[in-house]
């Protein structure tokens, strides 16, 4: 999980800009030219959105996107249409649950908007290996080949859909984390820290060698810092409760035990109480994919 935040410094992106000038000034001095000879973009064949140019000159590395609520996701070349549209879809789902074509969480949406919130989707890791995130936005990665569009359509069976993951890890982040800081807040102290530190058996700042015995959360990614810990809980109870991993235990039991709503409900009744309160207007539908409105 690369999440990309303000991460660079003012001098560092003071020289970032200089350069993005400069490529853009000598875009600019020859873009009737380009404008008649550049291809079209295949804008893909979906109902509700549309596959675009991208002209964002922080994102210039990126020569399409597609907009989800004003939320950008940004592909690189050799990133199928399909795969862009679906995500696409599943953004909008997690946006709009109940597909009537309203957003659900307006406060959510409009801290995502307040933090630039981006997804880029990428063919290859090395297009985003020297990428320094846009001075202050937020954005979260996501594999082409890890994004497997009918996961859910066919029964939450076969390889997993990484978009279910990613996306969400943008949108808690970059939306219910700013709006809610006291409750979802990526910090020690919130409410989703305090029900997280209970999953693992204790407060541990870093990976501890070894998780308590009555752990039920015991992610071991050593470069996960207790922030990136707190999103991956977010998303393993959430994700649980919407019913994606109930077929995977066995792939995902040395990270997460409560692969089902049922376990979730019966073991981590401080995370259900976050989940079921109606003033945040969680998901409570798996994104298909199919955004229906």
């Amino acid at each position: 999980m690369k999440i990309f935040k303000e991460t660079v410094c003012k001098t560092c992106f003071k020289s970032v800009l200089c350069a993005c000038v400069f490529i853009a000034m000598n875009i600019l001095s020859s873009c009737d030219k380009d404008e008649a000879t550049e291809p079209d973009i295949d804008k893909g064949n979906d109902p509700n959105f549309v596959i675009q140019k991208s002209k964002d000159k922080e994102m210039e590395f990126f020569s399409r996107k597609v907009v989800v609520f004003g939320i950008d996701i940004y592909a690189s070349e050799g990133v199928e249409n399909d795969k862009l549209l679906h995500a696409a879809n599943v953004l909008a789902q997690y946006l709009d649950n109940d597909e009537d074509g309203n957003i659900d969480n307006v406060v959510v949406v409009d801290k995502m908007k307040k933090s630039k919130a981006f997804l880029v989707m990428w063919k290859k890791a090395s297009d985003i290996e020297d990428i320094e995130p846009p001075f202050g936005r937020i954005g979260q990665d996501l594999g082409s080949d890890e994004t497997t569009p009918d996961f859910v359509k066919n029964g939450r069976k076969g390889t997993f859909d990484g978009a279910l993951e990613e996306i969400w890890h943008l949108v808690s982040d970059a939306g219910y984390a700013q709006a809610y800081p006291e409750e979802f807040g990526t910090r020690k102290g919130t409410q989703i820290a305090k029900a997280m530190d209970k999953a693992r058996g204790g407060f541990f700042e870093e990976v501890p060698e070894s998780y308590p015995d009555n752990a039920w959360f015991t992610y071991d990614d050593e470069t996960c810092d207790y922030s990136s810990q707190i999103s991956e809980y977010f998303y393993w109870g959430l994700s649980s409760v919407l019913g994606a991993q109930e077929n995977r235990l066995s792939e995902i039991g040395n990270e997460w035990k409560l692969n089902t709503k049922q376990k979730v409900e019966q073991t981590d009744t401080d995370l259900m109480t976050l989940l079921n309160n109606a003033t945040y207007k969680l998901p409570i539908k798996l994104p298909d994919g199919s955004y229906k409105h």
